[in-house]
This record gives C-alpha cells, sequence and structure tokens, in this order.
C-alpha cells in the first residue's frame, strides 16, 4: 500500500501549523506548486475586469457578445488541451517539468495578450495562457499531494485552492489599481506575467516528485526526498509502502508501462474512481462558479449598478469571501471530511441561487419606465425602436436596453433613478450628454429598489461554494486513484473541469439574454440539486486515508450513503461482514 494508515481527527489542522515549525520543506514544496492554482485564480479574475474596458476600446467587442464570450472562453479551450496534454506529460516527463512548461506558456501568453492591437491577437495570447492553466491546474494538487504526509494532505493541498482564490482576489486588486491607468486592460493582462515567471524560478530549485521518481526506478533520488519530507521514524514504512505498491501494480498488470484507455475502464476502482472524480469537476462548473468569477462586475452591472468601477469594487468583495472561504476548507478539510464539506456546500449553493434567481426577476420585472424625451438635446438621438412602438406608454427600462437596431440605452432621471427616465441610442456622444446632466447611464442592467440584494446573493454563493465544492474536487482528484492511474486520470478530470467550464463561460451571457438573468440562475440551482444527489450517491470519503483503502472502498461499493460514517469503519464492516 502507499503510505501508512493515518486516520485524520482534529488535529490535523494544528498538525499542519506545527510542520511549518518542524518541518518547512513540505510547505514550501506546497506553495511553491501551489502558485499554479495562483494562475488559474488570477487569469479567471482579471479577464472579468478586463472585458469591461476591452468594451470600450473595441466597439465590435461591445456590440457582440459573442466576441466577449469568445475572448473568456478561448482560454478554457486552450485549457482543455493543456489539461489532455497534462495528463500525458506528468506520466511521461514528471510533475515538475509538466509545471515548468505550463509557466512557460502561461508567461508568453500574457505578453502577446498585453501587446494585442485588436481582438484576434488577444485571443490568440488566450489560447496560449488556456494553455498553460489547464497543465497547471491538475499538476499543481498531484504534486502536492504526492510531497504530503496523508494525516495533513488534504490540508496541503487546500493550499492550491486557496492560491486560486487569492489569486482570484489579487486580480481584482491589480484591476481596481489600473482603472484610471492608460491601457488599462494591458496592464491588467500582462501583469498575469509575473507569477508564472516566479513559479517557474520556484520550481527549477524543487525536485521531482518522489512518487514519480519511485514509479520510473529512480529509487535513490526518490528516498532521499521522502526523508526530507517524513520523520526518521515514518520514512522506512513510507518507503517499505511505496515498494510493495509499485510491486502489486506490476503483479496486477504485467507492467508498469504504457497504459491504455480500455484498461482504465476494465478496471472496477480507476473506473468508480473516474465517476466521482470527473462527476465532480463537471457540477463544480455546472453550478455556475465561473459565471460569477469571470462576469462578476457584469453581473453586478445587470443588478443596476452603472459604474465600471464601482461595479469592479463590488466584485472584490466577491473574491474576498472566495479566498476566505479556501480558508475555511483548509482548517476543516481533514476534521470535517471531504464529503460532508461538499453536501454542506451544495446545501448553501441552492439555496443562494433562488435567491439570486428571486431578485434577478423582482428587478427585470420592475424596472423603472420610460418617458418621451423631455431635454432637447437629446431629440435627435431617442432610441428608434421606442419611436416606432405602437405601444411606447409600456415601455420600461429593461424593453430599453433589449433593443437591438441599433442598441440603446438608458439615461435615468436626475433626482431620483427609480423615477421614469428616457430610452437613447447608445453611443459614446449619448453616454456623456446624459452623464453631462449629472445623471446615470444604463446599458447592462437598470435600476432596481432590490439590486443590491444581489450583492447578497452573490457574498452567500461565494461563502457556501468556496470551503466545498470550490476545493474538494480537486483534493479528490488527487488522491482517489491509484498511483500507475494518478497522471491520466487526473488529466481526465481536469479535461472535464475544463470543457464544462467553457460551455459555461461560451453560453452565460447568451442564456441571459435569451432567457433571462433570472432563469438562468435558476437553471444552475437545478443543476445544483442533482449534484447534491450525485455527491451523495457516488463520492467516497477519503480524508486521511492511504491510496490502497480508498482502492478497497471502490472496489466494494459504488453506492456509499452513509456519509457521516467513517469510511476506514465501512471497509473494515464490508470485510469482516
Amino acid at each position: 500500500m502507499e503510505g501508512g494508515i493515518h486516520v485524520a481527527d482534529t488535529s490535523a489542522f494544528r498538525d499542519c501549523f506545527s510542520l511549518a515549525w518542524k518541518n518547512p520543506y513540505v510547505l514550501r514544496l506546497a506553495f511553491s506548486a501551489g502558485i499554479g492554482g495562483l494562475l488559474f485564480g488570477y487569469d479567471t479574475g482579471v479577464i472579468s475586469g478586463a472585458l469591461l474596458y476591452i468594451r470600450d476600446d473595441f466597439k465590435d467587442v461591445d456590440r457582440k457578445t459573442y466576441l466577449q464570450e469568445m475572448i473568456v472562453s478561448m482560454a478554457v479551450a486552450g485549457a482543455i488541451v493543456g489539461a489532455a496534454i497534462g495528463g500525458w506529460l506528468n506520466d511521461r516527463f514528471g510533475r515538475r517539468s509538466t509545471i515548468l512548461i505550463a509557466d512557460f506558456l502561461f508567461f508568453v501568453g500574457a505578453v502577446i495578450m498585453a501587446a494585442a492591437n485588436g481582438p484576434p491577437i488577444l485571443i490568440f495570447g488566450r489560447v496560449f495562457v488556456g494553455l498553460g492553466v489547464g497543465m497547471a491546474s491538475m499538476t499543481s494538487p498531484l504534486y502536492i499531494s504526492e510531497a504530503s504526509p496523508a494525516k495533513i494532505r488534504g490540508a496541503l493541498v487546500s493550499t492550491n485552492g486557496f492560491l486560486i482564490t487569492g489569486g482570484q482576489f489579487l486580480s481584482y486588486l491589480i484591476n481596481l489599481a489600473f482603472t484610471k491607468a492608460p491601457g488599462t486592460w494591458r496592464w491588467m493582462l500582462g501583469v498575469a506575467g509575473l507569477p508564472a515567471l516566479i513559479q517557474f524560478v520556484l520550481m527549477l530549485l524543487l525536485p521531482e516528485s518522489p512518487r514519480w521518481l519511485y514509479r520510473k526506478g529512480r529509487e535513490e533520488e526518490a528516498k532521499t526526498i521522502l526523508r526530507k519530507i517524513y520523520s526518521e521514524n515514518e520514512v522506512e514504512e513510507e518507503i517499505h509502502a511505496l515498494k510493495e505498491s509499485i510491486e502489486a501494480e506490476i503483479e496486477a498488470t504485467g507492467s508498469s508501462g504504457k497504459i491504455s484507455y480500455v484498461e482504465l475502464l476494465k478496471t472496477k476502482t480507476v473506473r468508480r474512481g473516474l465517476i466521482a472524480g470527473v462527476g465532480l469537476q463537471v457540477f463544480q462548473q455546472f453550478v455556475g462558479i465561473n459565471t460569477v468569477m469571470y462576469y462578476s462586475p457584469t453581473i453586478v452591472q445587470l443588478a443596476g449598478i452603472a459604474s465600471n468601477r464601482t461595479a469592479l469594487l463590488l466584485s472584490l468583495i466577491t473574491s474576498g469571501l472566495n479566498a476566505l472561504g479556501s480558508i475555511v476548507s483548509i482548517y476543516f478539510i481533514d476534521r470535517t471530511g471531504r464529503k460532508k464539506l461538499l453536501i454542506i456546500s451544495l446545501c448553501g449553493v441552492i439555496l443562494s441561487l433562488g435567491l439570486l434567481s428571486g431578485i434577478f426577476h423582482d428587478t427585470s420585472t420592475h424596472s423603472p419606465s420610460v418617458v418621451p424625451t423631455a431635454t432637447s438635446q437629446f431629440k435627435n438621438f431617442t432610441c428608434p425602436d421606442y419611436s416606432s412602438a405602437v405601444n411606447a406608454n409600456g415601455w420600461s427600462c429593461m424593453k430599453c436596453l433589449k433593443a437591438s437596431s441599433p442598441s440603446c440605452g438608458f439615461c435615468a432621471a436626475s433626482t431620483n433613478k427609480l423615477l421614469p427616465g428616457e430610452c437613447l441610442i447608445s453611443n459614446d456622444t449619448v453616454k456623456d450628454m446624459c452623464r453631462g446632466q449629472d445623471r446615470l447611464w444604463y446599458t447592462r442592467g437598470c435600476p432596481s429598489k432590490t439590486g443590491w440584494l444581489a450583492l447578497v446573493g452573490l457574498a452567500l454563493y461565494i461563502i457556501f461554494f468556496s470551503p466545498g465544492m470550490g476545493t474538494v474536487p480537486w483534493i479528490v482528484n488527487s488522491e482517489i486513484y491509484p498511483l500507475r492511474y494518478r497522471g491520466i486520470c487526473g488529466g481526465i478530470a481536469a479535461t472535464a473541469n475544463w470543457i464544462s467550464n467553457l460551455i459555461v463561460a461560451q453560453s452565460f451571457l447568451t442564456l441571459t439574454t435569451a432567457i433571462g438573468t433570472s432563469w438562468t440562475f435558476l437553471m444552475f440551482g437545478v443543476i445544483s440539486v442533482v449534484a447534491l444527489f450525485f455527491v451523495l450517491i457516488c463520492v467516497p470519503e477519503t480524508k486521511g486515508l492511504p491510496i490502497e483503502e480508498v482502492e478497497k472502498m471502490l472496489e466494494l461499493r459504488a453506492l456509499h450513503f452513509k456519509f457521516w460514517e467513517r469510511s476506514s469503519q465501512t471497509v473494515d464492516k464490508n470485510q469482516n461482514p
């Protein structure tokens, strides 16, 4: 078996901090590799703010929703390829080498984006960034998991999740810092290359994963690294256990060489592990997290906040809560367990999405009405669709913003933004004229009495999502597969995550236009209910368990309803009926 039998208990979080004092080498490995999570998080967060200013600089992007979605989602498309290739690179060249390649790609992509002179070059740079992020997203937690003692493995892998959310928070701070700078979005996207450069240097100074080295026959190198990770009385047990794991694998498969996909499907433990691991990664995206992270400022504006800077500032709150949730995960992951955190997380997500759906339904049905143009300077700029409408008296701000020939905006009343306003052609001239009268100009959302509650809904969503669904899928995927299959299975799960991410990112704005923001969030809520049942039925509890015991659990049963019962006890019961 790989690793001794460790039972995670309430002291795991304390042990993690104790380790920082007794053996900082392990934390150095974890945080250096975890910068891959920072790359992931920074890219996720930075584009949401940069997109507001890209739209201002490139009018085609502002007018065409599909271009906005492409700028966001082409990085995700690149990440799909990066994650798929990353699984092969991990098994062939090692975890450390894969992270170095990912850093190089991310840095090149950041430079291309910062220098882009139009949407095509910008999209091209986003693909490069995506390739790097895709590789890092599945390799960083894998490297940390293989360099961590089992008792605190969850807490250390959670540092990768914390750095993902920390990267998102950092990106919003960077976005705010450059709102007044010339070439605003170029700075936002260009700075993204710095974490990649830092990690590249740090990883050059660190070793390869000891478990990968041992499996490749480089036993002495592996033993040297394991002696730095484990205490003197534990290291021989770990080396012996790792040797047994490799020997058992060769005996079972006849070889420790090339892996086929047919072999994956035929192996019961791997097949069941993939169902749990891939399912978690897909549901992580389909419950709507990256609509919040990619489009957070846009969602705030849909709720009735007109200012770009204010939208960014308010989005910083949700990003900060996301980072805080990751810290909560580090504390509870080895105390409470993976499955319990997932269930609590999804219950909160369902409630939050229901609240968001209700809020946006209210903002869309109670938006201010439109009155005929009263200001002389706006006489020639009245929205054509409004002027030609048969029932113009029934027009509201929301109907005004849906006009498309040409697109129109709502100029709110100067005394109270909730009073009737004017529906005008949307262009820079009209926007400046409206604001010149100390009025607010709306093109993405309407003034609302309850719009501020959207911030409450977003905050609750993040508070519940981050500690559970935000970090646990990556942790489970780093520990649920046998050593022989860990690289390729991790790549499959990460690829599934990024494909799901792409679907959500590419469709969110289109869905909000087609069926409305309220129905879009309601749809995510229904998917969250399905995810909850999936976790209850298909996901095992893996806290504190060595890989062999996880394998036994998957071998003995596909379903595990009693999530409150310790997994090791379940295995014992099945072995001793």
